[in-house]
């Protein structure tokens, strides 16, 4: 039986002996694509080249390309659906179309020497039946004829058989091939019949030809390419099962020992749950391994989600999460001939690090929950993604206003805006850079203060501009020389930990019980920003009500230098210092 590994390398080879150039993975962070978070197609790397630029490598590639797609995430646990997989793909660019596109397709599934010596009486084809934008594509369906029986090609509408990247760029009618996962075999089937074994994932795509000669416009076709283009996807997952003989893909071994350690060392299994662990932690890991890090938004917000789901389904299976390193272990060997970075120490640390983070407040957040807290409060305060808190609902029949949720979550982004023109009206000049970077200093300034002078410290005003900052504290006496050379250190080194500087929304009450810093004689509205200064051991140096803005992380800020101490009025000292 062939390995992944194998089948891998069988397709590359494949290919290659029909003239295509072997191209790398590229990383799943697009390089010049801002219109998505990660690269989710083989293709999509190479739109330029499909709308007519000369690749240098000629006109025939192949790949085996990194994906991730999360559209589907809430499939993840069945059969088939997973958030990051591996596409394999063969591209004509002007060059061969349909005709050797699909005796290609169907030579390599089916070949015993040569591929990957599958069923054909197990293949059911799909092509396209036409609409406005093309027409019924009968030259696929003729061509299918000379391999497989007429009674397996069926027609279907765009919703199925039509492919595009986007609202914009190349797209066409494409032919999808599905191979029988069943035990007895289903044999010939009605349309309607095989509908219904595609929905009981009975059946699996395992191979989609596009034939790209279309192009699409703020998501409207608008006419042809000025080539005609084949852009094949084979999802490695779906073809390992079907080769491997496995009715889901977590049975091949690409998972096979991963979910062999959940089943055994988890105390209350069930398979949807050690799924998903399985499923999220291999992506997590190849996510950070091209450079992703867990944050609040975009590419940093879906890590942090998938990460944190997968803790919630690993406690809900009480699964030892000493035992998560484990599970990076087994993917790492599975792919260290051909993706190493996966293993690289800090692929181990960055998970870990946000593992640590989120326990801390998992249980003190599903005690909330079960409170019927409100889900914003879950998000801002123990860190629960909004998507989390929904399947938790779910499970229980309750469903999320997610209405409520959004218009919150805008209600404190304007705040966050005006907060910046509004608090700060009078302290800060301007919010150029050099006056958000000394406005970040003035938070670890305020904090130094308090460990080395007492946390009785209180600020009394400030007043911030591109050439330094000013701050005014309450403290009855001169604050000593060697006192300032400890404040100062002290700043510093909190600079040179490259902390992260993090917002978060909450009610006022709650900024309260966090013990967060006020501006004496502000008053906040019942909703507050609250910037956080964490340590490398998730302990508080700094957290403040502040409306922003600010740097994002302290490495940012550059040295921090007192340039004076004196006094403002009585009981009050002042002090200024800039950074360089």
């Amino acid at each position: 039986m062939l390995t992944s590994s194998e089948i891998r390398s069988r397709f590359l080879e494949f290919f290659k002996k029909r003239g295509h150039a072997i191209l790398p993975s590229a990383s799943l962070v697009p390089e010049n694509d801002p219109s998505v978070l990660f690269n989710t197609a083989g293709m999509q790397p190479l739109v330029p080249y499909l709308m007519g630029q000369q690749h240098p490598l000629g006109t025939r590639l192949a790949n085996a390309q990194k994906c991730v797609r999360t559209q589907d995430i809430e499939e993840v646990g069945d059969n088939t659906h997973d958030t990051f997989f591996e596409m394999l793909g063969n591209w004509s660019l002007g060059d061969y179309f349909k005709e050797d596109a699909i005796k290609w397709s169907y030579e390599f599934l089916t070949s015993e020497d040569k591929g990957l010596g599958l069923d054909p009486a197990r293949l059911y084809v799909t092509v396209f039946e036409g609409d406005e934008n093309a027409p019924r594509d009968t030259e696929a369906f003729d061509i299918w004829k000379k391999y497989i029986p007429e009674n397996r090609i069926y027609y279907f509408g765009a919703k199925s058989n039509w492919w595009s990247v986007g609202e914009n760029g190349p797209c066409g009618p494409d032919t999808e091939m599905f191979y029988d996962l069943t035990e007895e075999g289903l044999g010939d089937l009605t349309e309607e019949e095989y509908m219904k074994a595609d929905e009981e994932q009975k059946l699996v795509e395992i191979w989609n030809d596009v034939f790209m000669e279309y192009e699409k416009k703020d998501g409207k076709v608008i006419g042809k390419l000025a080539q005609k283009n084949v852009d094949t996807g084979s999802g490695l997952e779906r073809v390992i099962a079907a080769v491997q003989k496995k009715d889901n893909i977590f049975d091949t071994d690409l998972f096979a020992n991963t979910m062999e350690m959940l089943r055994e060392v988890s105390l209350n299994y069930n398979e949807r749950s050690g799924r998903i662990v399985a499923d999220h932690m291999r992506t997590a890991m190849f996510l950070v391994a091209d450079g992703v890090v867990p944050s609040n938004k975009d590419r940093g917000y879906i890590l942090r989600r998938l990460i944190r789901r997968a803790l919630m389904q690993a406690k809900k299976i009480d699964f030892p999460m000493d035992h998560l390193k484990m599970i990076q272990e087994n993917f790492n060997d599975v792919y260290e001939d051909i993706y190493p970075d996966i293993g690289n120490p800090k692929v181990l640390s960055v998970i870990e690090e946000e593992k640590n983070k989120f326990l801390k407040t998992l249980d003190a957040g599903l005690k909330e929950f079960e409170k019927g807290t409100d889900p914003f409060i879950l998000a801002t305060t123990f860190g629960f993604p909004i998507e989390v808190t929904e399947e938790l609902a779910a499970e229980k029949g309750i469903k999320i206003d997610r209405a409520d949720f959004d218009a919150k979550m805008k209600a404190h982004q304007d705040l966050s805006r005006s907060g910046a023109e509004q608090k700060f009206k009078g302290g800060l000049a301007n919010t150029n850079e050099m006056t958000v970077k000394l406005h970040t200093a003035h938070h670890l300034l305020l904090a130094a203060l308090q460990e080395v002078l007492g946390k009785q410290v209180k600020q009394r005003g400030s007043n911030i501009t591109e050439e330094r900052l000013r701050i005014d504290f309450n403290f009855d006496r001169k604050v000593t020389p060697q006192e300032l050379e400890k404040i100062s250190t002290l700043v510093n080194s909190w600079i040179a930990e490259k902390l992260p500087v993090v917002r978060r929304e909450m009610p006022r009450e709650e900024a309260e019980k966090l013990g967060a810093e006020m501006e004496f004689g502000a008053k906040y509205p019942d909703m507050v920003s609250v910037y956080t200064i964490q340590n490398s051991n998730d302990e508080y140096v700094s957290k403040e009500f502040c409306g922003g803005p600010h740097v994002t992380n302290t490495a940012d800020l550059g040295h921090f230098e007192i340039q004076k101490e004196e006094a403002s009025s009585a009981g009050v000292r002042r002090i200024k210092a800039k950074l360089n």
